[in-house]
């Protein structure tokens, strides 16, 4: 892949973006939208792959829209933007058929916080901060952080967060629930390579499944939801995943998935 916005690695089932426009704290511009769908292009089509990260290269994560970008473009429409650019990245992530490991380098701020947001789980460094700064120029926020906030962090608090464009550090966000763990700035890649390894090495498929049934659930009612799970795991049980998931436990030995 020719990509000039991102750094793409694998090694051993997973998968490496790392955004990589660090004079601009890896914002948001054309070229990497074209980058990242053409990384999940990749991704979705190669079978080797079994676990994602997402990351940034410098001192920040990412800082949302280029607004220099944005400014060149004149009277560009916002919501046509959204729908073109931002809103079918947000769903590819939540339905690409392998986890996404969020780790959060440092300033995760407007659509950049819902790039992370939108990575089924986040580490974060201690120093990274996390703000729905879309308030600060007079906007709303999009890319999912309507959505995910008040489901995350409980209502009260993702509208404060949305009308104050306040920042909470890595810490608070572990605390409420906006992401899963925050770990000190020297261990983050570590921790992030450990994670991603395990999950490469389990059930892949189950995963997948996983994801579909978060996905739904957030709209289902109870009865619709019930329905799903049966037939998720209608599916997962077809598999040779959970037929080796069940051996070596009877057999009292660790398993090999496949991701089959």
């Amino acid at each position: 892949m020719d990509l000039t916005t991102l750094d793409y690695t694998r090694h051993e089932g997973v998968a490496t973006l790392t955004l990589n426009r660090p004079q601009v704290l890896n914002s948001f511009c054309a070229a990497m939208h074209a980058d990242l769908s053409a990384a999940f292009t990749a991704i979705e089509q190669d079978p080797a792959v079994r676990c994602v990260v997402l990351t940034g290269a410098g001192r920040g994560f990412c800082a949302g829209q280029d607004l220099d970008e944005a400014r060149a473009m004149g009277g560009a429409d916002a919501g046509e933007t959204l729908e073109r650019l931002y809103n079918p990245l947000i769903l590819r992530m939540r339905r690409l058929p392998v986890p996404i490991v969020g780790s959060v380098n440092g300033v995760a701020a407007g659509a950049g916080a819902s790039l992370a947001l939108a990575c089924d789980i986040v580490l974060a460094a201690r120093s990274a901060k996390f703000i729905q700064a879309f308030v600060r120029i007079g906007l709303v926020p999009d890319a999912g952080s309507t959505w995910f906030l008040p489901r995350l962090v409980g209502d009260a608090r993702a509208r404060a967060l949305a009308m104050t464009g306040d920042p909470i550090d890595a810490a608070q966000a572990a605390e409420w629930g906006l992401i899963w763990r925050c770990v000190d700035d020297a261990a983050l890649a570590g921790e992030t390579q450990a994670l991603a390894a395990r999950l490469a090495a389990l059930p892949t498929r189950a995963i997948a499944l996983i994801k579909q049934a978060f996905l739904a659930g957030a709209c289902n009612d109870l009865t619709a939801q019930l329905r799903l799970e049966r037939e998720l795991q209608r599916s997962a049980g077809a598999g040779a995943d959970a037929r080796e998931g069940i051996a070596a436990f009877i057999e009292k030995r660790p398993p090999s998935f496949s991701g089959r």
